[in-house]
């Protein structure tokens, strides 16, 4: 997600460099991020990658200043920084998702840059600046024992950061040959409660029994697709960006399901996300009945 103070865009294991942090408790015990434990994890996702000792702890050396800018963002926009959305942020080793997969290149010396920014995928996709995420993050409000999705797994950091909060994190990613190498990711890092597959996430995950606390999409959307808010439990949120592909005045969009099942609307900030492709192009637009 590239971001401005007014626009953010698109889209454990504990660091080394990091001090001890207490994780939720739905988190999952992992051994201490090392360099050789890296070059494994990158070889079992099938991205093998070597580093020299010095460039593994250059990239370490860089977290504890982004974690600083995390916190220090979060705390200017939103007034103080969910502990959960920074020990998610301390666990998931972001250097991790740094990898062009048309090309076969791993990019790990990329991470914790000094001015975040969304760094290419392939396939038209992005690894979304880390401010902008910890951003939706935080305002998706996770909690232990809630069930996610995700439109737009992209690099898949985003359904990681939930994973080590949330009881089950699912993610649909439309682009099949990304899809299909980012849902080999997650095993490697123990993060067994990631769920992913290639779809279309205008319906949603509709097998998916008693649907999903949250929903965040991360891409732009004309409109705010009716099967997800049919997916949303009583009390859950749906964070979403509105508005027209490759245009500014786009607007992120936090919807809310009561307990009535009755769905509430707030606008948030101003956005600008590559478009939601599929059915959404075909489909007219449907306004939910709001209040």
């Amino acid at each position: 997600m590239a971001r401005t103070l007014s626009t953010i865009t698109r889209r454990g294991l504990i660091s080394a460099a990091g001090a001890s942090i207490i994780l939720p408790s739905v988190a999952r015990a992992a051994p201490v991020w090392t360099k050789t434990a890296f070059e494994q994890a990158m070889k079992d996702s099938g991205r093998p990658v070597s580093l020299t000792d010095a460039q593994f702890d250059a990239i370490q050396k860089r977290k504890p200043a982004a974690m600083k800018r995390i916190e220090s963002y979060l705390k200017d926009h939103l007034g103080s920084a969910d502990p959960a959305v920074m020990a998610a942020f301390e666990a998931v080793p972001r250097e991790y998702y740094h990898y062009d997969y048309p090309d076969h290149r791993a990019m790990p010396g990329d991470a914790y840059e000094e001015n975040p920014k969304p760094w290419a995928l392939g396939y038209g996709s992005a690894l979304s600046d880390y401010l902008g995420q910890a951003y939706m993050t935080q305002i998706c409000k996770p909690k232990p024992g809630e069930v996610t999705l995700e439109v737009g797994t992209g690099s898949g950091f985003q359904s990681s950061l939930l994973s080590r909060i949330v009881d089950k994190s699912y993610s649909i990613e439309i682009i099949e040959p990304l899809g299909k190498a980012v849902g080999k990711i997650f095993a490697p890092l123990g993060y067994n409660n990631v769920h992913t597959k290639v779809g279309d996430g205008y319906y949603g995950w509709p097998e998916v029994e008693g649907g999903f606390d949250i929903i965040i999409v991360t891409c732009a959307a004309t409109f705010a697709p009716p099967d997800l808010f049919k997916q949303l439990k009583p009390g859950g949120r749906m964070i979403i960006p509105i508005g027209q592909p490759f245009k500014r005045g786009q607007v992120l969009y936090v919807y809310t399901k009561d307990a009535e099942g009755k769905i509430h609307s707030k606008r948030d900030i101003g956005v600008f996300f590559i478009p939601m492709t599929g059915a959404i192009a075909k489909s007219q637009p449907v306004k939910p009945a709001t209040e």
